[in-house]
C-alpha cells in the first residue's frame, strides 16, 4: 500500500502535500482575487452610484470590516470543528458573497455583499496557512505554506487583468461575480482532503490522526512524529487562559506585532487604490491606470516565488529584514517623486518604486507573517491564537483603507507615503528586536520554546 524505500516514501508525501496545499490555497486565490479586484471596480462603482470621497472608502473597506468579523470567529470554529470543514463552509461564503455584490441593485446591497465576501476573507486568510503548516513536512513546511501566498499574490493578478479586460465594457458586477468560479473549486477540492492530523489528535480522535498522517508522509512510520504531537498536548489548557499565560505572552506579541506593521506600512494602499495613484501620477485613462497596476501584481507574485524558494534555505527572518528595508527605500522615494508633480517621468517614477515597494512586501513581510503565525503557536489553541493575530492585522488594514484617502487630503501624497516609510523603521526595528527564526525547527520544538519560558530570539540557537 505504501513505498517501501526512502526515496519513494519522500516522493509520495510531497506530492499528496503539494495536491492538498494547492487545493487548499485557492483560499488565498480568493483573498488576493476578492481584495484586488475592487481596485479597478470602484473607478466605475464611483461614476455609476455617484460616490462620496467617505462611500468610497466605505465601499472599499467594507470587506476589510467583514475579515475582521470573520478572523474573530473563525479561530474558535477551526479549534472546534477542524481546518477542512471551516474552508468548506469558508467556500460557500465566497459564493454567495460574490453572487451578491454582482446583483446589488444598490450601494447598500453591494456593501453587504462585500463584508460577506470579507467574512470568507478573514476566516480563510489564516485557516488556509494553518492547514498548510499542519499537513506539511518540517523541511518543507515554508515552501509549502507559501503556496498559499504565491496563490494569493496571483489572485491580486488575475483581479487586475479581469478588471482591464472588463474595464472598457464597465462591467463592474462580472469583476465581482467571477469569484465564485475559484469558491466552487475550492469547496469541491477539500471534500476531498483529509483533516490535519495535529486537530484530529488534539481531540481524541488518534487512530484517525495516525492514518492521516501515514498517507500523507507516504509511510506507516510515523511513531516519532505521533509522540512528538502527543507531547505537545500535555501541559496545555486550550482555551483563552492558554493565550493570556506568560509564556504564551512573547509569541502573541511577535505574532500581533507584526500583524498591525503588515498593514500600516501602507501595503493594502496599493492593492486597493494603485490605480488611483497611477491616475494621479499621470495615467490618464482608467485602462492604462490599470494596466500599470497589473504590472505590480506581475512584480508581487514573481517576488513571492523567490520568497518561497528562498524561506526553507535562507530562513524567515533574514528575508524579513531585507524586504522590510526595501519597503522603506522605496516609500521614500514614492513620496519625494510626489514633490515634484510637473517632473518629466513621474509616472515611471512611480511606477518603478511602487514594484520595488511591493517587490520587498512579497520577499518579506507578505509571506513571513503569516508562515510564522503558523508555526509559533501551540497546537491546541493554534486556531484562537491566529485568529487574534489576524484580527489585529485586518484591524489595521480597516484603519489604512479608511484613512488613506483622508491623510492625502489632509498630509499630501507626500507626507503620507513618508509616514507609511516611518512606521516601516519601526517595523524593522521590532523584527530585529524580537523575530525569531524558525527554520528547521518543528512545530512541537517552537511550542516546548515558549514553555520553557525563554526570549524568542533564543530560539535561533538550536
Amino acid at each position: 500500500m505504501f513505498q517501501t524505500s526512502g526515496t519513494g516514501q519522500k516522493a509520495n508525501s510531497n506530492r499528496f502535500v503539494y495536491i492538498a496545499a494547492a487545493i487548499s490555497a485557492f483560499g488565498g486565490m480568493l483573498f488576493g482575487y476578492d481584495t484586488g479586484v475592487v481596485s479597478g471596480a470602484i473607478l466605475f462603482i464611483q461614476q455609476d452610484f455617484a460616490l462620496s470621497p467617505t462611500l468610497e472608502e466605505i465601499v472599499v473597506s467594507s470587506v476589510v470590516l467583514g475579515a475582521v468579523l470573520g478572523a474573530a470567529a473563525g479561530g474558535t470554529l477551526t479549534d472546534r470543528f477542524g481546518r477542512r470543514i471551516v474552508l468548506m463552509v469558508t467556500a460557500v461564503l465566497f459564493a454567495l458573497g460574490a453572487i451578491g455584490t454582482a446583483l446589488a441593485p444598490t450601494v447598500f446591497w453591494l456593501i453587504i455583499g462585500r463584508v460577506i465576501v470579507g467574512m470568507a476573507i478573514g476566516v480563510a486568510s489564516f485557516t488556509t496557512p494553518l492547514y498548510i503548516s499542519e499537513i506539511s513536512p518540517v523541511t518543507l513546511r515554508g515552501r509549502f505554506v507559501s503556496f498559499n501566498q504565491i496563490a494569493l499574490t496571483s489572485g491580486i493578478v488575475i483581479a487586475y487583468l479581469t478588471d482591464y479586460a472588463l474595464s472598457d465594457m464597465r462591467g463592474w458586477r462580472w469583476m465581482f461575480g467571477l469569484a465564485a468560479v475559484p469558491a466552487a473549486l475550492l469547496g469541491i477540492g477539500m471534500m476531498f482532503m483529509p483533516e490535519s492530523p495535529r486537530w484530529l489528535v488534539s481531540h481524541g480522535r488518534e487512530e484517525k490522526g495516525r492514518s492521516v498522517l501515514q498517507r500523507i508522509r507516504g509511510t506507516t512510520a510515523v511513531d516519532d512524529e505521533m509522540q512528538d504531537i502527543r507531547q505537545s498536548f500535555v501541559q496545555q489548557i486550550g482555551n483563552w487562559a492558554e493565550l493570556k499565560s506568560p509564556l504564551l505572552r512573547p509569541a502573541m506579541i511577535v505574532g500581533i506585532g507584526l500583524a498591525l506593521f503588515q498593514q500600516v506600512t501602507g501595503i493594502n494602499t496599493v492593492i486597493y487604490y494603485a490605480p488611483t495613484v497611477f491616475q494621479s501620477a499621470g495615467f490618464a485613462s482608467a485602462s492604462a491606470a490599470i494596466l500599470a497596476t497589473t504590472g505590480v501584481g506581475v512584480v508581487n507574485v514573481l517576488m513571492t516565488v523567490v520568497a518561497l524558494l528562498l524561506l526553507d534555505r535562507v530562513g524567515r527572518r533574514p528575508l524579513l529584514l531585507i524586504g522590510m528595508a526595501g519597503m522603506v527605500i522605496s516609500l521614500a522615494v514614492l513620496g519625494t517623486a510626489f514633490m515634484f508633480p510637473h517632473l518629466p517621468g513621474l509616472r515611471w517614477l512611480a511606477a518603478g518604486s511602487l514594484m520595488l515597494y511591493v517587490g520587498s512586501f512579497a520577499v518579506g513581510l507578505g509571506p513571513v507573517f503569516w508562515l510564522l503565525i503558523s508555526e509559533i503557536y501551540p497546537v491546541k489553541i493554534r486556531g484562537l491564537a491566529m485568529s487574534i493575530a489576524t484580527v489585529a492585522n485586518w484591524g489595521a488594514n480597516l484603519l489604512v483603507a479608511l484613512t488613506f484617502l483622508t491623510l492625502i487630503q489632509i498630509m499630501g501624497r507626500t507626507g503620507t507615503f513618508w509616514l507609511y516609510g516611518l512606521v516601516g523603521i519601526g517595523a524593522w526595528i521590532f523584527a530585529y528586536a524580537l523575530v525569531p527564526e524558525t527554520k528547521g525547527r518543528s512545530l512541537e520544538d517552537i511550542e516546548a520554546h515558549w514553555r520553557a519560558g525563554k526570549h524568542p530570539r533564543e530560539l535561533d540557537k538550536k
